[in-house]
């Protein structure tokens, strides 16, 4: 076994877990820098319509590649559990085969965004004199999407294996870059939105590399061999059933959050740049829930594969406990800052009073997406994905959608979109709650 790696099945689970998820969590604090430094740096230097073009882009930018970030996670499963279980074997041939597989869906992907986006930015109703900046800005992002998808493929491979650390240092250095470019081409030369996509997609490039180079150079368990990088059918199938619903979940909710964008694109600049720039913060102080759903589902699929079921048990408990307890945490310090947040990407008085309205609309309650994110992580890494799908998809994208097309017509404001969130993380914590509580969920996998 590598040192590098992380043995989740061994050691005091608190702290195993702990260890493992704070790297993930700074590895996801500086991969949201990414579009966070293109707002900040747009808004202050290029004004509210930029900064509208760019928070418009991001919901798109989650549609193509978030199945592939759902497909990563399946993948996660089946190297973590072939890791957890020690079969070397089994191990290489899944992690040849995820490369593979991401190589191939990063080149299509490509071409589909170059061809596709500006047609969906037409038909998600952007302004006018927002839409050429949208298309500016996606047309260079688009080109650069492989980088995106191989950089979540190949760290998807580390973090399964138990090491999460080296994604965090390459991500550190490529966040840095991206600042300094960002800074560089729209502070310093005024060059506009689509060099900002530029500074992007030139950082995720360097991730990616760095990623992949540690991978074949080093490992004592498994190191990547180049030529060996293809497709093996028996891990493709596993990788593709846990990671498909995964993928599907993503893709559904894009599609559903670009629904409710178009919606938010009917209140007019100001409204769409203030919900923009509120993902992006919403981004940072859900990234606590989230990177333990990614340590949930690591240490899960390790421990299951190893049979150690009642530290299954045990590290769930923690991971809810954790996770809805920052969660919340991070929550009420967003309801009692929200304007002097809101303030670091703009002056715009109207962007900053839309962006605080939602802050403190959904912020107290947090610990509602926390409880969702923990459970789909513990059932992700059980190999129930299947589940937390079919939870969040209907809650979160259908019958989020079905409120917002019954609501807006009978009160066209803004805040009936932002109350639909709160409502439908509800909806899903009850169903999950049902399910953990009725199904053995903890033997799936036998």
């Amino acid at each position: 076994m590598s040192k590098e790696s992380l043995d989740l099945t061994e050691g005091p689970v608190a702290g195993r877990l702990i260890q493992f998820t704070l790297p993930v969590f700074a590895g996801n604090f500086f991969q949201q820098l990414y579009n966070v430094a293109d707002s900040m740096v747009v808004g202050n230097f290029s004004g509210p319509e930029a900064l509208a073009a760019v928070s418009t882009s991001g919901t798109l930018v989650y549609l193509l590649i978030g199945f592939f970030i759902g497909l990563a996670a399946g993948a996660g499963v089946v190297i973590s559990n072939a890791f957890g279980a020690k079969d070397t074997e089994r191990l290489r041939r899944a992690i040849h085969t995820d490369i593979a597989f991401g190589l191939v869906s990063g080149v299509v992907l490509t071409v589909v965004a170059v061809i596709l986006t500006p047609l969906i930015l037409e038909a998600m109703r952007v302004p006018p004199e927002i839409l050429p900046l949208s298309k500016a800005y996606f047309r260079v992002y688009s080109s650069g999407i492989l980088f995106s998808v191989m950089y979540n493929m190949l760290m998807g491979i580390m973090n399964a294996m138990g090491d999460s650390r080296h994604p965090l240092y390459y991500l550190l250095f490529s966040s840095v870059v991206n600042i300094v470019l960002d800074l560089v081409f729209v502070a310093w030369l005024g060059l506009g939105v689509a060099y900002a996509a530029l500074a992007t997609i030139i950082s995720q490039g360097l991730s990616a590399v760095a990623c992949f180079v540690r991978l074949v150079t080093k490992g004592e368990l498994c190191r990547v061999r180049v030529h060996g990088i293809r497709f093996h059918r028996a891990e493709l199938k596993a990788i593709v059933r846990n990671g498909l619903p995964a993928g599907l979940q993503n893709s559904a909710l894009a599609v559903g959050n670009l629904i409710v964008q178009g919606h938010i694109n009917t209140f007019g600049a100001a409204v769409m740049a203030g919900y923009g720039v509120y993902a992006k913060i919403e981004g940072f102080m859900l990234l606590p829930m989230k990177s333990l759903s990614l340590a949930l589902t690591t240490f899960v699929g390790q421990n299951i594969g190893g049979k150690k079921y009642e530290r299954t048990i045990e590290g769930s408990r923690w991971g809810y406990l954790l996770a809805i307890g920052i969660s919340e945490l991070m929550g009420i310090l967003m309801f009692l800052a929200a304007p002097q947040v809101m303030s670091l990407f703009t002056d715009d008085a109207l962007i900053i009073a839309a962006g605080v309205r939602q802050c403190r609309t959904e912020g107290l309650l947090y610990f509602l997406p926390a409880f969702t994110h923990a459970t789909a992580g513990i059932l992700r890494g059980a190999g129930k994905a299947a589940v937390p799908t079919a939870v969040i998809f209907t809650c979160w994208c259908v019958i989020r959608n079905i409120i917002l097309a019954l609501w807006l017509p009978v009160s066209h404001q803004a805040d009936v979109v932002y109350r639909t969130f709160p409502i439908t993380w509800t909806l899903s914590c009850i169903l999950l709650a049902f399910y953990m509580l009725k199904v053995d969920w903890l033997h799936a996998m036998d």
